[in-house]
């Protein structure tokens, strides 16, 4: 394992941000669990130099990956978890001037290092959404693509963030989620920072979503789209 890697694990562990007491959620052994999986701790702020860490193309073929979004000039899409930004800015390099990208995180930290990246840069269609451990805050029916790279796996309220993640898309938008695959023990990251792609359907399933197409061409990462399911198939 990279020190990267390592530091950035022992920073989620040092420094837990939330709390859990809400539906679907239980107590297991001290451990926060939803539908048998342990809930990991949101990564603090002061980890962020690992996210636009050298190595992450070579890691992660972050190029592909974008390749494979489907975004197009117009679209606004949303970078959950954003983060200081490593996807965000290249997104709304994508959408262009038409478009839009939300960039939302739960650390005022994260979003000021991300404001200063954009301004540096000169990009002004990202629009930075302090969102609530249980509440992303986007606005309902307008989002084309809700990105999650390595993040959904911290949401300590996992069934309410889906719930309204599901009101925030358009009726054919989707959420492109990745996650470091558990059934791989070759890819370098903790056990508890990676999702099975079995594990990653069951949770989607059940909150009323349905995978549309997936991606299986990355080093280390699921990528899987979940689009909106019937309205008949309601949420657990």
């Amino acid at each position: 394992m990279s020190r990267h890697i390592f530091l950035t694990l022992s920073l989620l562990l040092a420094f837990p941000l939330t709390t859990f007491a809400q539906k679907g959620v239980v107590d297991v052994n001290g451990h926060p669990t939803y539908k048998g999986r342990e809930i990991a701790q949101t990564m603090h702020y002061a980890g962020a130099p690992w996210l636009i860490r050298e190595s992450r193309q070579r890691e992660e073929d972050c190029e592909k990956m974008l390749k494979n979004l489907g975004i197009k000039p117009g679209m606004t899409v949303c970078d959950m978890g954003c983060g200081n930004g490593f996807y965000s800015l290249k997104m709304a390099e994508m959408v262009g001037k038409e478009g839009k990208v939300l960039a939302v995180d739960i650390q005022p930290e994260m979003l000021r290092l991300l404001k200063a990246r954009a301004e540096e840069q000169g990009i002004d269609n990202i629009e930075l959404v302090l969102g609530d451990i249980d509440n992303p805050k986007l606005p309902e029916g307008k989002v084309d693509l809700i990105l999650c790279v390595d993040v959904y796996h911290e949401f300590s309220h996992p069934v309410e963030m889906l719930r309204h993640m599901r009101k925030a898309l358009k009726p054919d938008g989707v959420i492109a989620l990745l996650e470091f695959r558990l059934e791989d023990p070759n890819v370098p990251i903790k056990l508890l920072h990676k999702m099975s792609k079995k594990q990653m359907n069951l949770e989607y399933e059940s909150n009323g979503f349905e995978v549309v197409r997936q991606f299986d061409g990355l080093p280390w990462q699921h990528m899987v789209f979940y689009g909106k399911a019937d309205e008949a198939a309601k949420p657990d």
